[in-house]
């Protein structure tokens, strides 16, 4: 466990936005928070299967090692200790989890303690994954302090989230012309939230296939297109 000042650890946050993370993969950026926390192991779980309250999570990022079941499962809404977080939106500190409320959810990790800390990761006050921390064995258990530190570097690794797939999709010349036109005659600004980004190309996806002469059950066509593309990268990321 890092047993610097509070406060000097914050500092490594500067380190964490200084170091590119905006073009850093979401395993850096674990590794980055395993290291600024004193853990042993750091795991990025994020949304990606099901719907609403029913949509389900899978570890996307890791730093150190996990147990094949943990990499493999999928979680929803209150099961397990990611699926608590998930669920209340509350970040969650396990000193000892033997002792604990979860002692029969606890899968073993070579050089790892009993303590663990969990977060929720939002974008927008919604909160899309849950990022985990593991104490290093024959480490003092986490606490508060370590805690916090999850809690603060969880939203910037939602920051992180949100501008890269803003950058990806304003990489598209139809997005940029997609938003151009709806900006005429508005103020422009220089953030844009990402459903209102998604709502407004869809709209003028729509807008560019009806002038473009297809009938209804074409677009259709086109809509179901997208969905599929979407469900085999989804299955492609698991």
């Amino acid at each position: 466990m890092d047993d610097r000042n509070p406060l000097v650890r914050l500092q490594d946050l500067q380190h964490f936005l200084a170091a590119g993370t905006l073009d850093e993969n979401l395993n850096q950026q674990a590794a980055m928070t395993a290291t600024l926390v004193g853990a042993v192991s750091c795991s990025i779980m994020l949304l990606n299967s099901g719907e609403g309250e029913a949509m389900r999570m899978s570890v996307y990022a890791r730093h150190g090692n996990l147990p094949d079941e943990a990499l493999q499962a999928t979680v929803g809404r209150g099961e397990g200790i990611a699926g608590r977080v998930l669920a209340t939106g509350q970040a969650l500190l396990v000193p000892d989890i033997s002792k604990s409320p979860f002692a029969l959810l606890a899968r073993g990790r070579a050089g790892a303690s009993a303590s663990l800390i969990c977060a929720p990761i939002r974008i927008d006050g919604k909160i899309v994954g849950v990022i985990n921390a593991a104490g290093a064995s024959g480490q003092p258990a986490f606490g508060e302090t370590a805690l916090r530190l999850l809690e603060v570097t969880a939203l910037f690794i939602g920051k992180s989230i949100q501008v890269q797939q803003l950058q990806r999709l304003l990489d598209s010349r139809f997005a940029q012309l997609a938003l151009e036109r709806e900006e005429e005659g508005q103020v422009r600004t220089a953030y844009r939230n990402p459903e209102d980004v998604a709502r407004v190309l869809a709209r003028s996806f729509f807008k560019e296939l009806s002038k473009a002469g297809f009938a209804p059950a074409q677009i259709i066509s086109a809509t179901t297109e997208i969905i599929d593309q979407l469900n085999n990268q989804l299955k492609h990321d698991k």
